[in-house]
């Protein structure tokens, strides 16, 4: 079957617009593979795919047979094709192994056709994916476009096979071609007039490298300068040129290597401290030239720099599973209905129905602007080629935004309030500092001579009875205590725990998620459990983390900016618990007030190291410390939070019970 087109789909030898270049059968493998053929690289649909192509690896790059199928999608292109209207191609391929800035090898996945507009001239494309990292552009993956144009292929009679040298010429370079090679698979007996290329197309890899020297060697047996030598036997030989045989015909022209000098010379070194002073010493005194092939230039080991930063596994997980809401003003509204008032009651005949009472608490949260801004003079983007300076300063910029985002979420940007580049916590809402209405707070002490951290799984597992989220909640804490955890034992010396999942079941939690910026906090803070689907993002349409890029021309400089705006806050009552390290002395459970609900009085107790305050549910503003016995008594109706503050040194084992809200009927 005859292509619907030919072409070049990547070329050898060209330096692409990144500094790389594709090496000589860099893709050898793809030789007579089939791979699909697609439009503009895309995937998702089925139309995208017009049909498949033939490879070829030659000499200069990979040539490609293109074939469209059916489909109306593939025969628009295939029109497009033929009047001249796209004619270039790309391809998409990984396991690229990379020497230097020279692409020596890869695997071709597919080819596509692309328009012509975005192809200036061959460049490199790093693919870049969303990992547990973030962003991040793949060395081993890329869409690798080249200059070459594709020619559409008119139906015409078969092409004859290229001649080759007279058969005179040929007779001894083939004379022992039998003895080196099998039969090849094409040549059977059915088959009685092969032709040369169907010879040579059965014959392996190797076997066409020997047959090109047969070849070689036979056209240049009249070359007097003697450059393709044969052995004694008349067989092409070979030349390899070893520097360390000094011998016969390898011997090179110029100054050459004693013994003597050799020996010289690492006498030299030991005295330097340096084989490469002493070897350049001999060289400026012996008059040897192009020393520095010896000691070349230092390689880089990647493409680009590598990045010094924390793990950022976490971030992709505070980001991917918190709620994502189309705008950006944020409404949390709660009706109590805990109390004895909101209860059904039982009818007695002739009675007076009461209705129910109950109050509603609002909480508005409004978006905030988070940007990462960065610039580059355009002399040094142009100066810098063994690399995309920007795409990789762009991989930075959205790295470090999503994970101040995914910080500000859980614990804040840890700024100073007067900090003008502080994230406003009013705005993104820590769960670390969220109000009690959505936060339970675990004290733990790890100070006791008695204690371990065992006291910990405990500690945890007695405070998710408050826990009244959605389904299973994670642990976000820092790398330290897990392993602080996973090392504890036993009397006998067995570890209570062998892995983290087994960690996180004995906590009641559904995962342990550890986070690098938490280590900084681990002296008070042992850990968040949350489920951040009760974590609401909110951004308007526009406000999504977009990029931005402008040049200054009185400055020369480009200018780039990744920004985004956004709200977030718990929505869900007593949806997070936040476990905190506390060195302070514990006290039990608070001694709870009384309230008389006919008379609306409530009284406070007296506790050692124990104060009691009301609390301002919408504000969230503690009064002075209420004195002990019968307070004024409330309106009907009314309702009153009050709250047990343990003395300073002094902490209670959690913030739940330590809470009372009160109300007298409306009638």
């Amino acid at each position: 079957m005859e292509p619907d087109f030919t072409g070049y789909c990547t070329r050898t030898g060209i330096r692409c617009t990144d500094g790389r270049t594709i090496k000589h059968h860099a893709f050898k493998g793809n030789d007579n593979t089939t791979v699909p053929l697609v439009w503009q690289h895309l995937h998702d649909s089925p139309e995208n795919v017009l049909g498949h192509v033939v490879l070829h690896s030659i000499g200069d790059g990979v040539r490609a047979e293109g074939y469209f199928n059916d489909t109306v999608p593939a025969t628009q292109a295939k029109a497009l094709v033929k009047h001249g209207d796209i004619k270039m191609l790309s391809i998409y391929a990984n396991q690229l192994i990379q020497q230097a800035m020279e692409v020596v090898h890869g695997v071709i996945r597919e080819v596509s056709l692309v328009l012509s507009g975005a192809n200036p001239g061959a460049y490199i494309d790093n693919v870049n994916l969303a990992h547990g990292d973030g962003i991040t552009p793949l060395a081993d993956e890329a869409i690798i476009y080249s200059e070459a144009t594709i020619q559409f292929v008119e139906l015409s009679p078969p092409v004859p096979a290229p001649s080759l040298p007279p058969k005179p010429a040929l007779a001894h370079a083939v004379a022992g071609l039998p003895a080196l090679m099998p039969p090849p698979a094409v040549a059977q007996a059915s088959d009685a007039n092969p032709t040369v290329a169907d010879v040579i197309a059965g014959f392996t890899e190797q076997q066409r490298e020997v047959v090109y020297a047969l070849i070689g060697a036979a056209m240049s047996q009249s070359d007097p300068s003697g450059t393709n030598p044969t052995d004694p036997k008349g067989d092409p030989q070979v030349t390899h040129r070893n520097v360390f045989d000094q011998s016969g015909g390898n011997a090179p022209a110029g100054p050459v290597l004693s013994h003597a000098d050799v020996q010289g010379i690492f006498d030299d070194a030991r005295k330097r401290g340096s084989l490469k002073d002493a070897v350049e010493a001999y060289a400026l005194t012996h008059g040897i030239q192009n020393i520095d092939l010896l000691f070349p230039d230092a390689t880089a080991v990647d493409a680009t720099p590598a990045w010094i930063t924390r793990r950022q596994a976490w971030v992709a997980n505070v980001l991917g599973n918190t709620h994502h809401t189309p705008f950006s003003r944020i409404k949390s509204r709660f009706a109590d209905i805990t109390m004895d008032e909101a209860r059904a009651r039982g009818y007695v005949k002739g009675a007076l129905k009461r209705e129910e009472f109950f109050g509603i608490t609002t909480r508005t949260t409004t978006p905030k602007t988070v940007y990462k801004k960065q610039k580059l003079d355009r002399d040094d983007i142009l100066d810098i080629t063994e690399f995309s300076v920007v795409d990789w300063m762009k991989t930075e910029m959205r790295v470090m935004l999503d994970e101040e985002i995914a910080r500000a979420i859980l614990v804040g940007d840890g700024r100073d309030v007067a900090d003008p580049d502080k994230i406003n916590e009013n705005n993104i809402r820590p769960i670390l500092t969220d109000a009690d209405m959505f936060v339970t707070r675990v004290n733990i002490n790890l100070s006791d001579a008695s204690s371990n951290n065992e006291e910990i799984v405990d500690g945890i597992m007695s405070g998710m009875q408050y826990f009244q989220g959605t389904g299973v909640p994670t642990l976000y804490t820092a790398r330290s205590w897990v392993t602080k955890m996973l090392l504890t034992k036993d009397t006998l010396g067995r570890r209570l725990h062998s892995s983290v999942a087994e960690l996180a079941d004995a906590m009641g939690v559904g995962g342990i998620v550890m986070v690098d910026v938490l280590e900084s906090m681990k002296d008070t803070l042992i850990g968040i459990i949350v489920n951040l689907q009760d974590y609401s993002v909110g951004t308007d349409r526009g406000g999504e983390v977009t990029f931005f890029d402008d040049f200054d021309i009185d400055y020369n400089q480009f200018k780039y900016l990744y920004e985004t705006r956004l709200s977030g806050a718990l929505v869900q009552y007593k949806s997070a618990i936040v476990v905190g390290l506390t060195t302070a002395t514990m006290l039990g459970s608070p001694t709870a007030p009384t309230f008389v609900k006919a008379t609306g009085v409530v009284t406070i107790p007296t506790m050692a190291n124990v104060t009691y305050v009301s609390v301002n549910d919408q504000t969230g503003v503690e009064s002075a410390a209420l004195t002990a016995g019968p307070q004024t008594a409330i309106a009907a109706g009314a309702s009153i939070h009050i709250r047990a503050k343990a003395a300073s040194g002094y902490s209670f084992a959690d913030n739940a019970s330590n809470n009372w809200t009160f109300q007298r009927p409306a009638s």
